[in-house]
Parts: structure tokens; C-alpha cells; sequence
């Protein structure tokens, strides 16, 4: 568990917190019906949503390693951010917009789920700084995040699951690179996590 200063905690999601995700998304999914394989997937293999997708998913809990982490308010999952080496997102390498920046090895954050009842109040920045503290842990040095700039447009916080500039901001993130004028990449460097002696990183 990360701890923050915050209401909730922060979990990975292992095949012991399943149905906490099916909770949290719902029986259908999230955001039109996703269950986080649209980055993973390349747009040769088909549908994005659905039944095949969340049997994707779940393999893909249980298999390990966690594909991102759970926020939690008490005992009730209510945010969702996903995280994992670049290299795991093949969509990404497809990607005019989202082509690597350089040859460096990173981890990416391509995107977010809040529960309804818990939007607006700073949940995505904290999920952010989770995944980057469980990140470090595990040896990234370097995050990537992909938000949509929406310039002051109105834009329904369901539909914002690669998070906003501002988010990435608040949590330490800055703007790298922009090859569309709404999808910047932003990075934020990570420090290596303090170890006690004779303490390993598991």
C-alpha cells in the first residue's frame, strides 16, 4: 500500500481485489464500456470494449504484474489509474502523436476512472502520485502521461480518462513534447526509492 495525506488509500490491482475493478467500473465496464485494453490492443485486433475485453483484462490481472492501482475511500474502490512500462502499450507505437519522445526507458499512465461521487475533489492528481510512487518502487525513472488539452472547451469528466495538463501538473509532470496541438506528452522524472540496509525492493 502507497500512503498519502489524503482519505484514501492506494492498492494494486491484484486478482484478489477483482471485483473491487468490476465494482468500481461496473458489470459493463467503464467509460463506454472499457476496460483498460484500448492502449494494449493495436486497432488490427478488433473491439476496445466489451465482454472480449474484460476477459482480456482480467487474464491479464491474473497473470500479473498489477496493471495499475485501485484508490480506495474506506473499504469502497473509487478510482482507477493504469500504469505500466511504455513498451507494454502497443497502440502507443503506432501513434504519430504518441511515438516515443527518445530512446529512454519509460513507464506511461494512459488513463484514469473516478467514481462519480468522488470527482472534482483531487482524486486523479493523488491515483498520479500513487502509480508514481508504486512505479519508483519497481524501478521506473522516468512516467509519461498523454492528457487532452481541451483549451477551456467544455469537456465531460467521463470522457477525460487520459487526465488534463493540469492534473499532470499538480503532480509533477512537465510538458516534453507536442505533436498535436490537443495531445501534449508530459514526463516527470522519478528518484530512486530510499532502501534501508539490507532492505529489497519486492
Amino acid at each position: 500500500m502507497t500512503k498519502t495525506r489524503t482519505p484514501w488509500s492506494f492498492h494494486a490491482l491484484t486478482p484478489a481485489r477483482w471485483d473491487d475493478v468490476v465494482r468500481l467500473f461496473g458489470p459493463r465496464g467503464a467509460c463506454a464500456g472499457c476496460w483498460c485494453m484500448f492502449p494494449r490492443n493495436t486497432s488490427s485486433e478488433g473491439s476496445t470494449s466489451g465482454e472480449p475485453n474484460r476477459r482480456a483484462f482480467r487474464k491479464l490481472v491474473k497473470q500479473g504484474p498489477p496493471p495499475g492501482m485501485l484508490a480506495y475511500e474506506g473499504d469502497v474502490p473509487v478510482g482507477w489509474v493504469a500504469i505500466a512500462p511504455r513498451a507494454e502499450y502497443r497502440r502507443f507505437e503506432r501513434s504519430r502523436v504518441l511515438a516515443p519522445v527518445d530512446d529512454r526507458e519509460v513507464w506511461s499512465v494512459p488513463c484514469f476512472f473516478v467514481a462519480r461521487s468522488h470527482r472534482g475533489r483531487g482524486l486523479t492528481v493523488a491515483l498520479l502520485r500513487a502509480a508514481c510512487a508504486w512505479a519508483r518502487d519497481r524501478g521506473a525513472r522516468l512516467v509519461e502521461g498523454y492528457p487532452v488539452d481541451t483549451r477551456g472547451q467544455v469537456y465531460a469528466a467521463t470522457f477525460a480518462f487520459h487526465g488534463l495538463p493540469s492534473v499532470f501538473a499538480a503532480a509533477g509532470f512537465r510538458e516534453v513534447l507536442r505533436r498535436s496541438d490537443r495531445r501534449p506528452i508530459m514526463r516527470r522524472a522519478l528518484r530512486p526509492a530510499a532502501t534501508r540496509p539490507g532492505q529489497r525492493r519486492g
